[in-house]
């Protein structure tokens, strides 16, 4: 086995074999990572041109019902000061957000049960009201077949669901009452209902392997997701995992050039996490085929509560009014960041 001669099937094909993947993994040179990354650009470019997609990321509660062992808002945390934004605040930020000229905007939290179906729906419908033509992508963890429906059939348009890792025992380890299976029919009903689901994973996990992101690319190329977050393990001190090591921006990096390989259309964020490890850790993810990034909406007194790992960005240009900003950078390096409501090329097509 030959690792450019694998790229250059990923490039061809799509695909690899698991066996392929892994020999890839095992043993690409630095050079060959830098053709890995010029082969996801120009198939990124053929599929979404020079366009980097810009969303208004709005973190609307830190409180969380699940126990995960590398979150900073898991429930077991006495130290997580947190806090849950009104529906008037959520408002506030959209509207800012429109005015920035943000044509999308991601509602993320922990699995808060204070949002019930209800006041998921008022706040959708509220959006939707104002803002007809903008996208709402939802990431509120799992909830049931009829809450994904319900909020689907409010106006949500897409919904972010991280599978974390595709390996079930390392799924189980790091996720203390939760069900690898119940994660993977939550992405299957979300598909089903319609919405553009994403699904996505880390780079890096404690005692994670080489074959265990096989199974996180085999993944994914089989779900084929319209969207796929990728970003590092970062440990966060309040954890049980807080002091283990990171993952690497390199190993991020390669992962990102593969999806897009498998995936072509895929949706691709250069992550705020990859950000946070490395000045130009978004730059370089958008270099190897990402093809999104979110800057913050939320109000910027509870940035910092959001602390899902440490040492996460939150001030500087991932304040949303520094729009510019993040401009400025793409276009450093050869990227036009287009805010319009960026959907997967594949959904618009359908519809």
């Amino acid at each position: 086995m030959n690792v450019k001669n694998i790229i250059d099937k990923l490039f061809k094909e799509h695909d690899a074999t698991d066996e392929e993947l892994l020999y890839l993994l095992d043993n690409i040179t630095f050079t060959e990572q830098e053709y890995l990354s010029e082969k996801a650009d120009i198939i990124r470019r053929e599929n979404y041109d020079n366009k980097v997609y810009m969303r208004g990321l709005i973190e609307f509660t830190n409180f969380c019902k699940r126990d995960c062992a590398y979150c900073g808002i898991r429930r077991s945390n006495k130290n997580a000061d947190r806090y849950r934004l009104t529906f008037d605040q959520i408002i506030e930020c959209v509207d800012l957000g429109d005015k920035l000229g943000y044509k999308t905007y991601v509602l993320q939290g922990g699995e808060d049960d204070y949002f019930t179906d209800e006041k998921m729906i008022e706040i959708i419908k509220e959006i939707k009201r104002r803002h007809p033509k903008n996208a709402i992508t939802l990431s509120l963890g799992e909830r049931s077949y009829e809450s994904y429906k319900k909020m689907y059939e409010a106006g949500a348009d897409r919904y972010l669901l991280r599978h974390e890792t595709a390996s079930k025992e390392l799924y189980e380890s790091l996720h203390p009452g939760a069900s690898f299976e119940e994660r993977r029919e939550c992405l299957k009903n979300l598909k089903e209902i319609g919405y553009q689901a994403g699904a996505g994973f880390m780079v890096g996990l404690p005692n994670q392997t080489n074959s265990d992101l096989v199974k996180d690319l085999r993944f994914v190329k089989t779900f084929k997701p319209a969207m796929c977050g990728i970003g590092p393990f970062i440990p966060q001190k309040d954890t049980p995992l807080g002091n283990e090591k990171g993952g690497t921006l390199q190993k991020t990096v390669i992962m990102l050039a593969l999806v897009r390989l498998l995936l072509p259309d895929v949706l691709l964020p250069a992550t705020t996490a990859l950000g946070s490890i490395d000045p130009l850790g978004r730059e370089k993810g958008i270099k190897a085929g990402g093809n999104v990034v979110m800057p913050n909406l939320s109000p910027t007194d509870v940035r910092d509560k959001y602390a899902l790992y440490d040492g996460k960005i939150c001030t500087g240009d991932e304040a949303a009014e520094c729009r510019m900003c993040i401009e400025g950078r793409m276009r450093r390096f050869g990227y036009e960041v287009e805010v319009g409501r960026g959907d997967n090329i594949n959904w618009s097509k359908e519809k």
